[in-house]
């Protein structure tokens, strides 16, 4: 049994990774082209249209669609039902705000991307040459890169039960953990941007009627509900679910670290730089966003600050 465990340990398919990757018929050649594909397309679309927000409409429906094609088992199944149902209630909210019009490659376009390209986080990026290679290196190569690694995990979970039918093939509790706070964090993530919407369409439905703005209307921002919590409710708890869909994988292996814990690592990462270029936007904009940030934590939970603020507002 020991020769077993270890000839199906991490060696093994990292071993196996290196093969699939010389077929033509494997997954991984598969989803390479396709991110190869989406690369070139956003690049040349986001660069014809001047809507730089073009990974963004394949965000929530690139990690997805790489997981179906390394379905083999009852895992990998799991995982790509999963991150379908990341993917469809992800889509459905930014269509809701106007991601999607058509023609396609118009629609709503993340406001920071003007921003950069004005050169106010990076001033030689407001010159012409310099913007087209941060378009091409970080806006559509890195990004849709990094949308391909948050879902490698199907990919090792594949290949041991491909390399390991045997041992690797049923699932335990650590996919069942792992599946239960996936569906946790897209159940969190669903209600904070549903907040979110609810507060933004309200506020601006009184700004068009020509009513007074009150409470936290009045501040401009979101500060009830989740977002009494933590400041990015939604942020956190999309980074949240693609640690537990790592661990779905890693559940595949019998070995708590892979070389696919990369795709949440870098996602996180993203998201503390995004995030603080946000906030100093938002800081800009609005007068109180300062005491918030004072009171209320970013992506953690501050328990001290949470019962501070409770017991000063009773």
């Amino acid at each position: 049994m020991l020769e077993a465990y270890l000839e199906c340990d991490v060696i093994s398919y990292e071993r196996a990774l290196e093969e699939a990757l010389g077929d033509s018929s494997s997954p991984y050649q598969h989803v390479a082209l396709l991110c190869a594909f989406y690369v070139f397309v956003t690049f040349v679309v986001s660069t014809a249209s001047q809507n730089y927000s073009q990974v963004d409409k394949i965000w929530s429906i690139a990690p997805f669609v790489y997981t179906w094609f390394a379905v083999v088992d009852k895992r990998t199944l799991l995982m790509a039902v999963l991150a379908t149902i990341w993917g469809i209630r992800l889509t459905y909210n930014f269509a809701r705000r106007g991601g999607y019009t058509w023609p396609p490659w118009k629609g709503d376009e993340d406001y920071r991307w003007a921003i950069i390209k004005r050169g106010n986080f990076v001033p030689i990026l407001k010159e012409p040459i310099p913007w087209i290679i941060f378009n091409f290196g970080f806006v559509s190569l890195y990004q849709n890169m990094l949308l391909l690694l948050i879902a490698t995990p199907s990919l090792v979970a594949y290949t041991v039960a491909k390399e390991c039918p045997d041992s690797f093939q049923e699932l335990n509790a650590l996919d069942g953990f792992a599946a239960f706070y996936f569906l946790t964090f897209v159940i969190i993530e669903t209600i904070a941007d549903n907040q979110q919407y609810k507060f933004q369409t309200e506020k601006y439905r009184r700004l068009a009627a020509g009513e007074p703005l009150t409470g936290e209307y009045a501040d401009g921002f979101c500060q009830s509900g989740m977002f009494a919590i933590v400041r990015k409710p939604n942020y956190a708890a999309e980074q949240a679910i693609w640690v537990s869909f790592y661990f779905l994988g890693a559940a595949a292996t019998k070995n708590p670290l892979n070389w696919t814990a990369i795709g949440s690592i870098l996602l996180a990462l993203l998201f503390q730089g995004s995030g603080w270029f946000t906030e100093n936007i938002t800081q800009q904009r609005y007068e109180k966003y300062s005491d918030y940030m004072d009171r209320v934590a970013l992506y953690i939970p501050d328990l001290y600050k949470i019962f501070a603020n409770k017991k000063k507002n009773d």
